[in-house]
């Protein structure tokens, strides 16, 4: 094997090399650290973030950007709890049938605004940041007009509940429903990006948006298909979001942008667009919690881990940057 080859290998699985090595310093450092119960914490507290992380990967393969992920986590909380906590009343039904309604107008909300999304950014050519930096406001006051300034509580089903909190098995289990969920739609962000003709779509808009268009690929179709993506993979997160603490907010959700970005961009997706795949989002989640659960263990704080996770980020940039030449 070519000494390129080996160089090339290295740098395609540099953040499974870096993952493998914090793993290993961290085993060493405290007993704590690799057993299944902190393992298990680990997949639960990423599996928010993780899930929308998959959704947003194809956004910015795509060459887009959505900065409305967490105001939209947080309205479709209170979407359900509202749901919940009112309309068996006014209705006459019950809290499951209330529940089931609250959770296909979340959904369907959350298609609207990919769509509306997508409208804007490619039929009226404005920038995907500015179009979702507006929804983020908008969607965040329409979160607090909704639960009207304070949390809904303790509205939700138990079965609901069991998105956020159950186990595998039962009580007695041990594998995290939220990380069984993270898993399941890594398979099928993969099947999606690698085996379908969709996903090659989303590359070839992202690689070059008017060579695609000339190869006959529906450009706006497919920005569609990433923004509603991503939006209901928020959607997700948010019902799991809710059930953990049995509450919706408008508060919830709020900066989970940039900690979504950054496993995104960790995992090698080229913020450029046409680059990256789900296998190395769900290594940069698993990165990021990794990290994150370490300086928690290590009492590390709070405000320094802020410092931590943006240097991660630049250099992570940085890193996918030299990779960029290094295969040049």
């Amino acid at each position: 094997m070519s000494k390129n080859r080996v160089k090339n290998i290295l740098l395609d699985h540099i953040i499974e090399i870096l993952l493998i090595l914090l793993v290993v310093i961290m085993t060493v450092a405290n007993a704590n650290f690799m057993t299944v119960s902190n393992i298990m914490n680990i997949l639960r507290n990423q599996a928010l973030k993780g899930v929308i992380a998959f959704g947003m990967t194809m956004v910015i393969i795509a060459g887009q950007i959505d900065l409305s992920i967490g105001s939209t986590v947080a309205l479709a909380g209170v979407i359900v709890a509202r749901f919940c906590r009112d309309l068996p009343e006014a209705a006459g039904i019950s809290v499951t049938a209330a529940c089931w309604i609250g959770i296909v107008v979340a959904i369907l909300a959350a298609i609207i605004m990919g769509v509306i999304h997508a409208i804007a950014q490619h039929k009226f050519q404005m920038p995907a940041f500015i179009v979702t930096l507006a929804s983020m406001n908008l969607l965040y006051g329409l979160s607090g007009m909704i639960c009207e300034g304070f949390p809904i509580a303790n509205a939700f089903p138990q079965w609901f509940i069991q998105l956020g909190v159950g186990k595998l098995g039962g009580a007695t289990g041990v594998v995290p429903i939220p990380a069984i969920i993270l898993i399941l739609v890594f398979v099928l962000a993969h099947i999606l990006m690698t085996y379908t003709t969709t996903g090659r779509a989303v590359y070839a808009v992202g690689g070059n948006p008017e060579s695609a268009r000339l190869s006959g690929i529906n450009v706006f179709k497919t920005k569609a298909i990433v923004f509603s993506a991503v939006q209901v993979m928020c959607v997700l997160a948010a019902f799991m979001h809710s059930a953990q603490v049995a509450s919706g907010s408008y508060s919830f959700g709020k900066g989970w942008e940039v900690d979504v970005i950054s496993s995104v961009v960790i995992g090698g997706t080229s913020m450029a667009g046409g680059i990256g795949k789900p296998w190395g989002t769900l290594m940069g989640v698993l990165f990021m919690g990794v990290v994150i659960n370490a300086m928690t263990i290590l009492d590390v704080d709070i405000y320094a881990q802020y410092v931590v996770r943006g240097l991660i980020m630049f250099f992570a940039v940085l890193m996918a940057t030299f990779q960029a030449k290094a295969k040049a």
